[in-house]
């Protein structure tokens, strides 16, 4: 069931990285690439750990757990690293932060810190870096 669920986030996720209509989508070649792909994967289970590491009992809601903590860096470190654009970036940072659900305080700001929205509200965004 986890796979089926990681899976359809995938393709929502990379949908709005590209565009949201067909037409947009299917005229953006870069939408493809493999390694854009793999990334998107990665960060697709990079937010898993982080709904499992949410889970965990936490003394501090303000700093979160230790698993929490590894996870977000986790994420933030992918996320960074990924060859995808800044519309699937800000949407899988939406999803990272649902993630923790109110877990770690300090970790949601460290993914609000991260998101592109300058890039996005100044440059367009394309399905790749």
């Amino acid at each position: 069931m986890g796979r089926v669920a990681l899976a359809a986030l995938g393709g929502a996720v990379a949908l709005a990285g590209c565009g949201s209509t067909a037409a947009r989508h299917s005229a953006s070649p870069a939408c493809t690439n493999p390694a854009a792909a793999r990334a998107t994967t990665q960060l697709l289970g990079d937010v898993v750990a982080l709904k499992r590491a949410s889970a965990l009992p936490t003394t501090s809601t303000l700093k979160g757990n230790a698993a929490v903590n590894r996870a977000t860096d986790a994420f933030l470190y992918d996320v960074e690293t990924a060859p995808i654009g800044n519309l699937a970036r800000n949407r899988l940072i939406d999803h990272a932060a649902a993630a923790l659900a109110g877990s770690c305080e300090l970790c949601f700001e460290a993914l609000e810190a991260e998101r592109p929205i300058p890039e996005i509200a100044h440059r367009g965004s394309a399905c790749t870096k």
